[in-house]
This record gives C-alpha cells, sequence and structure tokens, in this order.
C-alpha cells in the first residue's frame, strides 16, 4: 500500500479539481446537467481512483487503477476541449487545464511504468 498523501501525481490530481471546479462556475447555468456534470466527475475520477488504487494491496491492482486514471484524464480533456469547440470558454481560458491533463497523462504513464 502506499501513502496517497505522499504521491506527487494525487496533489497535481487534487490541483486539476479545484482548477476545473473554478472554470466550470463560468459555463452557462443550462449545462448543470450536461457538459457540467460530466467534468465534475471525470475530475473527481481522476485523484479517486489514484486514492483507491494506493489503498489496494498490490502493484497490479494499483495499476489497474492507474489505467481508470487515465481514462478519466483523457475523458475531461475531451470535455474541456468541448467547450472550446462549442464556443462556451475561449482556448486562452482552458489550455492551462488541458496542460494540467496532459501533464497528469505522462506522470501516471511513468508511475505506471514504475511500478
Amino acid at each position: 500500500m502506499h501513502k496517497v498523501e505522499n504521491l506527487k501525481i494525487w496533489s497535481k490530481a487534487i490541483e486539476l479539481v479545484k482548477k476545473v471546479y473554478l472554470l466550470i462556475s463560468e459555463l452557462p447555468k443550462d449545462e448543470k446537467y450536461g457538459l457540467v456534470s460530466q467534468i465534475k466527475r471525470s475530475s473527481v475520477s481522476i485523484p479517486s481512483n489514484i486514492a483507491e488504487g494506493a489503498g489496494r494491496n498490490s502493484n497490479k491492482e494499483f495499476k489497474h487503477f492507474l489505467s481508470i486514471t487515465n481514462g478519466s484524464a483523457y475523458e475531461l480533456q475531451t470535455q474541456i476541449i468541448l467547450t472550446i469547440e462549442l464556443k462556451l470558454l475561449t482556448k486562452e481560458k482552458v489550455q492551462p487545464l488541458i496542460d494540467n491533463c496532459i501533464e497528469l497523462q505522462k506522470m501516471n504513464y511513468s508511475f505506471q511504468q514504475k511500478l
């Protein structure tokens, strides 16, 4: 088992969730049950799956949850891009979040290789 609070990837994922929540507060209210809900779920899923994996009994199980984490990071990245494509937010506003998603994806891949 790994102590989740000591994992840099988990801390970065928590920071990403906080940034996502700040950004989505700018989305239209009529997206509350659509894109906003999806973005919230996928962003929260990232540190949640890291934590769940860290609490498992083997590195093999942990890797499985990191795989799910990666899927959620790509899902979030896609949803953020959709906010640009749908002209809900500007690229300049969301690019830092896209960059954070890509950084987490790379960190996750490296971490999986080390386990």
